[in-house]
């Protein structure tokens, strides 16, 4: 590349072609750096016009990585990750003045605890750091932790995973919820009462608890109807309201809701589930998601 080349090339350009290759979509791109999608689609302009390649081309779903862009890509995050690892050397983190892009990922009612709190926090100091709250996908957390696309992830689980770096928050235990009056509302809930109502569950994909709950089930010969899936546990609640339907949920969710539906004991048992915060090994190093994992922490951990 000639020198003049290299004059045309500036760091967001860099972060507008990591953000295209990892979100696979001008519109998701934007979203991730906090710009405008014409910003975006302008930044990707100038990166044609100095690599002479189209670099992403349009589809149905969003753009495509040309040859050329997937090659440049492991250079481009070398680069952006040597240009981090050099503003940050030697300078100790500072929350004030710093205009990071943080990415959280985790429940509805994890968020509702956390955002509050951490939004207060940034407003007083006056802090230019911008927070993304993403509910739990398909993909595996690890993995997007390892790859930068998750700073911090606030999780349940019932089996402590090992891949990750993890800070047990609190335990505890699992409810059958109903809204309160369900026609099971004020009854013992059995076994044949359980497998008879129609079941909602978060649709995290594949979940350790509704597989540990069918296989309860089946070593007796039952099974439940489990006929709904959502993304948030406020889906959940408002489903409730509106049906005969139940849920298997985190006590504190439930008394989070207590106003809105009615906690009923399990007719089995279940294991307690951890509440975990979780990071990449490689992010022991990085004083800016351990400044966010601290200022986390201290609210998952309160009552």
């Amino acid at each position: 590349m000639s020198q003049r080349d290299i004059r045309s090339l500036d760091l967001g350009m860099l972060r507008t072609f990591d953000a295209l290759m990892r979100e696979g979509s001008v519109s998701r791109a934007a979203a991730r750096l906090f710009l405008s999608q014409p910003a975006v689609s302008a930044s990707l302009n100038r990166l044609r016009d100095t690599f002479g390649d189209p670099l992403f081309t349009r589809t149905s779903h969003g753009v495509l990585a040309t040859g050329r862009a997937q090659a440049l890509a492991p250079q481009i995050e070398r680069v952006l990750a040597d240009i981090a690892a050099l503003l940050e050397a030697d300078q100790p983190f500072n929350p004030a003045t710093s205009q990071r892009i943080f990415r959280i990922t985790g429940s509805d009612h994890a968020s509702q605890r956390v955002l509050p709190a951490l939004a207060r926090t940034l407003t007083a100091m006056g802090s230019s750091i911008r927070i993304v709250w993403e509910t739990p996908g398909t993909s595996p957390v690890a993995e997007r932790l390892h790859k930068g696309d998750l700073d911090l992830a606030a999780i349940a689980r019932i089996r402590p995973p090992r891949d990750m770096e993890t800070l047990v928050m609190y335990e505890d235990h699992y409810v059958l919820v109903t809204r309160h009056d369900h026609p099971q509302a004020g009854h013992p809930v059995t076994m044949d009462s359980f497998c008879a109502m129609s079941h909602v569950f978060l649709g995290y994909g594949s979940s350790v608890l509704e597989d540990v709950i069918d296989e309860t089930l089946a070593r007796s010969g039952r099974q439940r109807p489990a006929q709904i899936a959502v993304s948030s546990f406020g889906q959940i609640i408002d489903l409730l309201q509106r049906s005969d339907h139940a849920a298997v949920i985190a006590s504190r969710v439930a008394q989070s809701h207590a106003d809105r539906v009615c906690a009923h004991g399990m007719p089995f048992e279940l294991p307690a589930y951890q509440m975990l915060l979780c990071w990449d090994i490689r992010a022991n190093g990085d004083p800016g998601v351990q400044w966010l994992k601290r200022e986390v922490a201290q609210v998952l951990a309160g009552k």
